[in-house]
């Protein structure tokens, strides 16, 4: 058959194909743990620390959903802090290392950790208060923004707070226009974000905090890495916070 667009989902699907599978990039990406690679750091993200710290965030007890957990290091951190965590990563390498460390931590950092697309993983709960990504939406191809945002409107709770870490404009991640990387076929390592574009994507949120990570020594029990911005947000809608449509997708989860 060749024609076999349907509805938007099959469009999405199709504008997947044209960027190179995801899940087995990050199998290798996470398969050589002597590679030293910043991210591989225990260490909880320098502005989840902050946020929580300064009220931004309210405290445990609450559900958390970590999209793209990675090894697992803002999941059990936020695990350990008496919040009932969720996490999800595409990577079944980053999965195993991340419960690894889980039962490192001991028996009061144990979120539960899922091997699935962060559009299609079988969550517990229907709705969380904190919706937390650090590293995941930057590594999305343009049109599965939508998918995002149809997430964030169906798993975020009202009242509830989204946080995300992406590539800073100027400092590191692509800066080509969404239409060009259909051209490449490529997200060129992933794509920056500049504090308006964050602000013009989650324009139905209420934006607390956008500001770049804070650079943290070797020896910090923090992580931090200038080429990142932290934005925090408010959901102070019932209303959608995008187009609802999104599903299954080789995109990092």
């Amino acid at each position: 058959m060749n024609r076999t667009i349907r509805t938007t989902e099959d469009v999405l699907a199709l504008l997947d194909g044209l960027f190179p599978p995801a899940e087995p990039f990050w199998d290798r990406f996470y398969a050589d743990r002597s590679a030293g690679r910043p991210f591989f750091t225990p260490e909880p993200d320098e502005n989840l620390v902050s946020w929580l710290g300064r009220g931004l965030l309210p405290p445990a007890p609450g559900r958390a959903l970590d999209l793209g957990c990675g090894v697992g290091r803002n999941a059990v951190h936020l695990a350990s802090l008496g919040f009932e965590v969720d996490a999800v990563d595409l990577s079944a390498t980053a999965v195993a290392w991340a419960e690894e460390r889980a039962r490192e931590a001991g028996a009061g950092a144990r979120p539960r950790f899922h091997r699935a697309s962060i559009f299609d993983a079988r969550l517990p709960h229907a709705h969380y208060d904190l919706v937390y990504d650090s590293g995941c939406l930057h590594h999305l191809p343009p049109h599965r923004r939508v998918s995002y945002l149809a997430l964030l409107d169906r798993v975020l709770a009202p009242g509830g707070h989204f946080a995300v870490t992406a590539f800073a404009a100027g400092a590191m991640g692509s800066e080509r226009p969404d239409e060009e990387l259909y051209r490449l076929g490529a997200l060129e390592g992933g794509l920056a974000y500049s504090p308006d574009e964050l602000r013009s994507l989650f324009r139905e949120f209420t934006p607390l905090e956008i500001r770049p990570m804070a650079a943290q020594e070797a020896d910090s029990p923090l992580f931090g890495v200038p080429f990142l911005l932290a934005a925090l947000f408010r959901r102070t809608t019932d209303g959608p916070v995008g187009v609802p449509t999104g599903g299954p997708t080789d995109g990092r989860g």
